[in-house]
């Protein structure tokens, strides 16, 4: 065995060689290539439309510097983007650092362009600034143009690589920039599809956040193309007026305001509706800071401080009255609040939270001056608001007696389980699921036909109260919405608390027809309004119960519709004749038939509910559950499909 010891000097030779050979060093593009989820999240659908927002960015920020009014996003069949604005054009002269042309510079080289160094733009966008380079290297190819000097230049990449010099190519009497690319399949192996809804909201919400900026979006992929034009010239107040359409609004106009300090612009405008809930939506250099941050924090603090002042001052808040909270203040109030920020800081778990803690005095300070000034010289507005957030502080203090009364008796704590869940006996949420099941018949079934191990069931009777027209207490009156918010187990509304869920899948199972399709939005509704973390944590499900189910001999199977019973039928032999049973509800199904069609793990078909677009969720719930019926209408006459064989 002796001859088979390495020596010390073959040791270190081995040392060696593994460090000369082994160790890659990855430079330039090849490195976003080689790790595309470092500089775009993931190269999933969401990675795939991040692309185009790199490209967007760069004439928004044209925009934003005063230089360009319009952007066109176009999508070509293939799923090839185009982006063209009317800005100055990339700069075509040499970059000093490379020696080549400044436009090859900056989509060749990681962390090139006017962005960085503060000399070409004084703000911009993008979440990571590295934008057009990482397009250009995860792109099959990339063309673009430069319309500048009264000549059009143009140069080509393919996954990152030059294919030739810049070249002029024609004359031009326009200025701007226009770039064409097509996503790479290599790297996008999951989709290289973009949805035109998806990228048309985010192109809206463009519109609204940068005033008077014409942008457009067109889908060219079918033989009719579609195309969406956007200008907004009151900007956010105009977006206010947008996500407020369905609401009744307590004062006619939203109130609004800008100012800048230190460099930094803030933005605000808002809305008091007669509704419940709040709606605040925020944004730093035009990126939806989902998760909130510095500005948030300033501008709540400021309007419950203002509001409350204000209502002292005035006698509107008597003497032996509590200060009304935030939660009051912001009660049926749709917020836009934008700032603008050289240097901003993103941290959270998605890179969407502001983290820029000057942020926060700044806004409160430029927001409380314009509010108070507003409150004084408006007192009409001024006593609906005040008047709005003591009614919210009256149905609060309601809610808290109401709480006490039902812990006593019924409980909204774990330690008090409401009496009709059956719950399952895993105590790991990761793995269990609770089915929220419509009327006792099918409850019964379901709960005979679950695992017990990992599936806890929750019957609930009829139609639960419609949560978009009722204030806190009439809800926590609810007996039903009280037995869903205790056996999740995370509170809700402001209190709620994710980590405590004690399932990670909630499954609403109701009856395929009308009734069954009500009450599952009422359920929608109240799970979006008071425990939308459940929904973005992805825990949200609907079981798809079968409506027919096909006997054939020994064979059985289950159908959906009327039109794939037809099909089914038309495939199988006449003989021996089939026998078949329309469910008209889960109460029909024995304790089997549910476990096999509906609730086993091996062969159910489950609909995840996601909030793809929260904004649009959030509208369509006001249209559909609001007071208002004109909206209601002109959706469900826009949406409405033929449907057959409907049950009344």
């Amino acid at each position: 065995m002796a001859d088979e010891q390495l020596t010390p000097k073959e040791i270190v030779e081995l040392r060696e060689e593994y460090d000369a050979s082994q160790i890659q060093v990855l430079e330039g593009l090849e490195a976003v290539r080689k790790r595309p989820g470092m500089y775009i999240g993931s190269t999933s659908s969401e990675g795939l439309h991040h692309l185009v927002w790199e490209i967007v960015d760069n004439s928004i920020d044209e925009a934003m510097a005063g230089h360009a009014e319009s952007i066109e996003v176009i999508i070509e069949p293939g799923n090839v983007i185009v982006v063209k604005d009317d800005g100055r054009g990339i700069p075509i002269d040499i970059q000093a650092k490379t020696g080549r042309p400044a436009v090859e510079t900056v989509f060749t080289v990681l962390h090139a362009g006017g962005k960085f160094g503060g000399g070409g733009y004084k703000v911009s966008g993008g979440l990571h600034g590295v934008g057009s380079s990482v397009v250009n290297a995860l792109s099959e190819y990339l063309e673009v143009d430069v319309h500048k000097n009264g000549k059009i230049y143009n140069q080509r990449y393919e996954r990152g690589a030059v294919m030739y010099d810049l070249k002029e190519i024609g004359t031009t009497d326009l200025s701007g920039t226009e770039v064409r690319f097509k996503a790479d399949d290599e790297i996008f192996q999951e989709t290289t599809v973009y949805d035109f809804n998806k990228l048309a909201t985010r192109v809206r919400e463009l519109a609204f956040l940068n005033r008077g900026l014409a942008i457009s979006i067109e889908d060219r992929r079918e033989e009719e193309p579609v195309r969406l034009d956007y200008q907004y010239d009151g900007g956010i107040k105009s977006y206010v007026e947008y996500l407020n359409q369905s609401k009744t609004a307590l004062y006619d106009e939203p109130i609004y305001l800008e100012d800048e300090q230190e460099g930094i612009t803030v933005e605000v405008a808002l809305q008091h509706t007669d509704g419940y809930h709040m709606n605040i939506m925020s944004f730093a250099n035009n990126i939806h800071t989902y998760e909130g941050g510095m500005h948030e924090s300033g501008f709540k603090t400021a309007l419950t401080r203002i509001v409350n002042d204000y209502g002292r001052r005035n006698k509107l808040i008597k003497e032996n009255e509590d200060n009304v909270t935030g939660e009051d203040v912001r009660e049926g109030l749709t917020v836009v609040l934008s700032i603008k920020h050289p240097d901003p800081q993103f941290e959270g778990q998605t890179k969407t939270k502001l983290g820029n803690s000057e942020v926060r005095t700044i806004t409160d300070r430029l927001f409380s001056e314009h509010f108070d000034r507003f409150l004084m010289e408006n007192p009409k507005t001024s006593k609906k608001i005040v008047d709005k957030a003591l009614l919210a502080a009256k149905a609060r203090m309601a809610a808290k007696r109401a709480r006490e009364v039902t812990r006593k008796k019924s409980g909204l704590e774990i330690s008090n389980l409401p009496g009709k869940l059956a719950d399952c006996s895993s105590k790991d949420p990761s793995q269990s699921e609770i089915f929220i099941v419509e009327g006792d018949s099918a409850g019964g079934s379901a709960k005979q036909g679950r695992s017990r191990l990992f599936q806890a069931i929750l019957p609930i009777r009829g139609k639960i109260l419609n949560v978009e027209k009722a204030s806190i207490d009439r809800i926590l009156a609810n007996e039903e919405i009280r037995s869903l918010f205790t056996a999740m187990g995370t509170g809700f509304g402001e209190e709620f608390q994710i980590d405590k869920a004690r399932y990670h899948k909630l499954i609403i199972m109701t009856d395929a027809d009308v009734d069954g399709a009500h009450i599952r939005t009422l359920l929608l509704t109240l799970i979006f309004r008071y425990m939308r973390p459940v929904v973005e944590a992805g825990f949200v499900y609907i079981a798809q119960p079968p409506l027919y189910q096909v006997k054939q001999g020994k064979k059985e199977v289950y159908l959906d519709s009327d039109r794939e019973l037809d099909e089914y039928l038309k495939e199988i032999p006449a003989t021996p004749k089939p026998s078949i049973q329309r469910y008209k509800g889960l109460g029909e199904m024995d304790a089997e038939q549910l476990w096999s069609t509906t609730m086993n793990p091996e062969n159910r078909r489950l609909l995840q509910v996601t909030v793809e677009d929260a904004i649009e969720a959030d509208l369509v719930f006001d249209m559909l559950m609001g007071e208002k019926v004109e909206p209601r209408r002109d959706f469900i006459e826009d949406n409405a499909q033929y449907v057959e064989n409907i049950d009344i």
